[in-house]
């Protein structure tokens, strides 16, 4: 049983220097976008260029995954459809025990995680090892990720070697970045050569070739399918492109987007399954249908699961990604995250300064700021009402009404002790309830600003 993300959010913020550390480390990313885009002087053009080959791929969504279908076919490849996260679990356990297979290698995929794979498939009594670097400290550590490209981003490479020595018996207390990265990758070198099959996820599907393509830094994907007779890739049905040209514009805008690089160091296409070898790719629904048929939320089916809006939102930089209790975090996860529970996810859309740096990096050009301000307005509606942000609205709305008000009320806040306002505050914040309580209320000044400038225009 995995952390819960409450709990795990609760031990980052009130960690001492944390949530500095993490806000740094994901700007060091945004930064390092922000290098790649200079390099490119169509970098607007090729956004936009992007936008329009995703909202004419999912305009033709049927007649694309249709076409993939077939070409995969003709391939060699076996093609199977899961319209849940059950029928997901279900198909690769059947694969699985058809072919005899009891231990697993696995590269990065959301998708599983989203749908629960691990958990199921140990449950059924396969051993699942986690094979890139990030995503097997978080494994070994009981815990989900906190991000959709550097999963482990919320721990210091001293609690990694903290994690290290209890489960690998490593030396205690050597946290060189290089000393864990050869035990590790020594450790999965004999999980590889062990491991029955191999999964994979799938960073974009090419209906004109009916194959998949797979990026990674660290080789991981090949390793498990370029040694194992029986491979599984798991493929939300939203990762198509119509063919290589238009891949080409993907694979400029996605390393650059989520880690600053010009390109992954490997983009891996799985088009046809080696001899003896039986390769399947199970095409995922779960929810994706309801996205398409919402056209207010339809250009939400773009993303490419970069990042990009996580490394630059400061919600999410301070806060971290277990506070979303949502598979995918950040502004995109907010988005995403009401269509697969309305009442449970409604806090989300809320947990926003609505800044639109997002809208800013996103390189297939989603309105992330607008989904989530027009959520918010769905969400009241639809939703339960929280009877404390009621009364904390129609209180402040009294108060911003009336200027009489509004100095009184900020005259009586400047006399209570920062102690029972610091004491208030975690009740009556609502908009991020697993983030709220390592916040620490500010130093409240001495004098409004209408008494300071009265004041210093006098002296002037």
């Amino acid at each position: 049983m995995k952390g819960t993300h409450a709990n795990l959010s609760k031990d980052f913020i009130t960690g001492s220097d944390k949530t500095d550390w993490h806000n740094n480390a994901l700007w060091f990313l945004r930064a390092k976008r922000d290098i790649q885009r200079d390099t490119i002087e169509d970098w607007e053009k090729l956004r936009s260029t992007a936008a329009a080959i995703k909202d004419h791929t999912l305009s033709r969504l049927p007649e694309y995954l249709q076409t993939f279908e077939e070409n995969a076919v003709k391939n060699g490849m076996q093609v199977h459809w899961a319209w849940d996260d059950k029928e997901l679990r279900e198909i690769t356990a059947k694969i699985l025990k058809d072919n005899n297979a009891r231990s697993v290698v696995k590269s990065k995929s959301m998708l599983t995680e989203e749908c629960g794979l691990n958990p199921y498939l140990e449950q059924e009594g396969f051993e699942v090892v986690d094979t890139d670097l990030g995503e097997r400290i978080v494994q070994l550590r009981k815990e989900h990720p906190s991000h959709i490209v550097v999963p482990a981003i919320h721990l210091k490479k001293e609690e990694v070697s903290d994690t290290f020595h209890e489960k690998m018996n490593t030396e205690k207390g050597n946290a060189s970045p290089d000393y864990l990265a050869s035990v590790a990758r020594e450790a999965l070198r004999k999980d590889f050569m062990k491991a029955d099959a191999a999964i994979t996820g799938v960073n974009f599907g090419v209906a004109e070739a009916g194959a998949v393509v797979v990026c990674t830094n660290e080789g991981n994907a090949d390793m498990g399918v370029h040694s194992k007779k029986t491979v599984i890739h798991c493929m939300g049905m939203e990762k198509l492109v119509p063919g290589y040209d238009e891949l080409a514009v993907f694979t400029r805008l996605l390393a650059r987007s989520a880690t600053g690089q010009p390109v992954t160091v490997f983009t891996s296409h799985y088009r046809k399954p080696r001899p003896e070898t039986t390769e399947h790719i199970i095409i995922v629904n779960n929810k994706r249908t309801d996205i398409f048929a919402d056209p207010e939320f339809r250009q939400a089916m773009r993303c490419i699961r970069c990042g990009a809006c996580m490394n630059t939102c400061p919600v999410y930089r301070r806060s971290g990604g277990h506070s979303y209790h949502h598979t995918v975090p950040g502004p995109i996860g907010s988005v995403l995250a009401p269509f697969y529970g309305k009442e449970k996810n409604k806090d989300l859309p809320f947990a926003s300064t609505l800044c639109g740096s997002c809208n800013n990096v996103c390189p297939v050009k989603i309105d992330l700021a607008g989904l989530l301000y027009r959520w918010r307005q769905k969400l009241t509606d639809e939703t339960s009402s929280d009877m404390s942000k009621k009364i904390g609205m129609e209180v402040g709305s009294k108060i911003l009404k009336s200027r009489k008000k509004y100095d009184l009320a900020g005259s009586v806040f400047r006399w209570v002790p920062k102690g029972l306002l610091q004491s208030g505050l975690n009740p009556w914040n609502v908009h991020l309830p697993d983030g709220r309580k390592g916040r620490v209320f500010p130093e409240v000044p001495k004098e409004s600003f209408r008494q300071w400038y009265k004041k210093n225009q006098e002296d002037s």
